[in-house]
């Protein structure tokens, strides 16, 4: 009997990938789903995610360093190197993905973004939680040629080589091509540009957990001789392309209304989202809001944050029209629904992701095992991200929130202590009142209290 169960619950972990992760959380009896996170000491934050993700006392101590580089780290990551700079740390409970519960290193200076994505995350933990998924992790390499004479004629050519071209490439990392990545393609472009006809070839090369740049930049490199003699023409260009857009993560969300509160605030969620499509200037801030959320785990896991601003403006331009990158809807229970498509080039292995310590940390708490999977996590953050923007914009508004926590911030660059800043962020949102020239008067106020 005991076999047969075992089989049984073999049978489904190797099946069912979402399953396997719900029911690993269920064995372990770990849940994202901490009520009251932020009121925690740093002590018990600390203890949570220790157990929560199997820290060691090294990481620990790693923690309590408050992220502090050592200077050989930095120095082998960029030059010109004197010192290092942190930003606050933290994480981000109650994610629950594809049947897997999370707990979210997010790395960011504004305020109320970590606390907004708790939010919007417990309320989408219903089911399956926020489901993600990303399909192989190709990039484009695209190697630019000027000077091609019949550039149509050449780019069959071209094509007609591709196994050979596809071979060179390879050869550049054979590692890669071992574990069953590499070059897998040939496409080629005839570009009209103001200064006459470019033949454009791009490599299309599956990275498996790398982000990629390094191989396909190596490979553009290698291949460009030979396209060169094949077309006649001057390799200008021999790099990848950001716009990675065949690297997409797509995610899908769906919230009660009455958690929201109510049906009148999930209706305006859903007409700010029309607006958003039907207006640039908005859909700048609405993708914003997504890009909150998605680059503060980039800069936790030490990701290619600007690649990904990059692909992601890109992308949603597309069609020639800026547009937002996620739309809400009401479905005809009641209930708003959100899907999030964009394109996420992420590593789990290679460059500053095993160099930089706390890197290296923030995906052992995570718990990811692929870049795929960090870009699901990265993409449902996101989808997280922008439903608690919109939820603010339409209801109390942005800024109550946003200045709530701000309040602190502003008692410190009016000269209090952090001990003083504490109690003058309560006199700021008891008044309501959340400016620089409040917070002085205040803390005048309050150290003469205290002298007489």
């Amino acid at each position: 009997m005991l076999h047969k169960l075992l089989t049984l619950i073999t049978h489904i972990i190797e099946t069912f990938s979402y399953k396997r992760c719900s029911l690993m959380s269920a064995l372990n009896g770990k849940s994202s789903r901490i009520q009251g996170f932020h009121k925690l000491s740093h002590e018990e934050k600390v203890k949570i995610i220790r157990d929560f993700s199997n820290l060691t006392d090294d990481d620990i101590v790693l923690l309590e360093k408050w992220g502090m580089m050592e200077s050989r780290v930095a120095e082998t990551m960029i030059e010109n190197v004197i010192s290092a700079m942190s930003y606050p740390y933290a994480i981000a409970p109650n994610f629950r993905i594809n049947g897997r519960d999370y707990l979210v290193p997010m790395v960011i200076e504004e305020p109320s973004v970590v606390a907004a994505a708790s939010n919007a995350a417990r309320l989408m933990r219903e089911g399956e939680g926020i489901i993600s998924f990303s399909g192989e992790q190709i990039m484009i390499g695209q190697v630019h040629l000027t000077g091609v004479a019949n550039p149509e004629y050449k780019a069959l050519e071209v094509l007609e080589k591709r196994k050979e071209i596809i071979e060179i490439a390879n050869s550049t990392d054979q590692t890669l091509a071992s574990l069953g990545g590499g070059a897998k393609d040939v496409e080629v472009r005839v570009l009209n540009t103001e200064k006459g006809k470019v033949l454009t070839v791009h490599l299309i090369v599956n990275v498996l957990d790398a982000m990629g740049a390094n191989a396909v930049n190596t490979m553009c490199e290698r291949v460009a001789p030979l396209l060169e003699e094949l077309t006649g023409g001057r390799a200008v260009l021999r790099i990848l392309s950001n716009l990675a857009d065949r690297r997409l993560v797509r995610v899908r969300g769906q919230v009660k209304a009455e958690a929201l509160g109510g049906r009148e605030i999930a209706e305006k969620i859903e007409l700010a989202s029309a607006i958003a499509f039907a207006d640039p200037y908005r859909a700048a801030t609405h993708n914003k809001g997504i890009m909150n959320g998605v680059i503060a785990v980039a800069l936790a896991t030490g990701q290619d944050h600007r690649a990904i601003e990059a692909g992601a403006h890109a992308y949603a331009s597309r069609t020639g029209r800026y547009l937002p990158l996620s739309r809400w809807d009401m479905t005809p229970e009641g209930d708003l629904v959100g899907t999030l498509e964009m394109p996420l080039a992420v590593g789990t292995v290679g460059g500053t992701v095993r160099v930089h310590p706390m890197a290296k940390l923030s995906l052992k708490i995570l718990g990811v095992n692929s870049a795929k999977e960090l870009a699901e996590v990265m993409g449902a953050v996101g989808l997280a991200q922008n439903l608690a923007a919109l939820r603010a914009l339409v209801s109390e508004g942005i800024q109550r929130g946003h200045m709530k926590l701000h309040a602190k911030s502003l008692a410190v660059m009016a000269g209090a202590t952090y001990e003083e800043a504490e109690k003058l962020a309560e006199l700021m949102e008891k008044e309501g009142n959340f400016s620089y020239k409040r917070a002085k008067d205040l803390l005048e106020n309050m150290r003469k209290e205290k002298l007489h």
